[in-house]
C-alpha cells in the first residue's frame, strides 16, 4: 500500500505524462492543419507535405505515442511498485 505522498507523487507524474502526450497529440493533430499551406509548398514522392502528414505522418506518430505512453506508464508502475503481475 502506498503511503498518501507516494500516491500524490505517482499520480503527478502521471497527470505530468498525460499533459505532454496529449500535447504532443494536439500540436500533431492541429498542427499540421494550421501550417498546412507552408507544408504543402514541400512535395515528398510526388504528394505534398501536409497531405502525408494528414494521411500517414499523423498515424505513425500517433503509434509511437502509444508505444512511448504504455512504456513510461510500465516504468512509472514499476518504481512505485504497483505494476501488473
Amino acid at each position: 500500500m502506498l503511503s498518501k505522498e507516494q500516491l500524490e507523487s505517482y499520480w503527478r507524474e502521471n497527470r505530468n505524462l498525460m499533459v505532454v502526450v496529449l500535447l504532443v497529440w494536439a500540436l500533431v493533430s492541429y498542427g499540421a492543419v494550421l501550417i498546412s499551406g507552408l507544408l504543402n509548398k514541400i512535395v515528398i514522392f510526388g504528394f505534398p507535405l501536409g497531405y502525408y502528414m494528414g494521411s500517414q505522418g499523423a498515424l505513425v506518430v500517433f503509434l509511437l505515442l502509444i508505444v512511448f505512453y504504455a512504456k513510461s506508464m510500465d516504468k512509472i508502475d514499476k518504481k512505485y511498485g504497483v505494476e501488473e503481475e
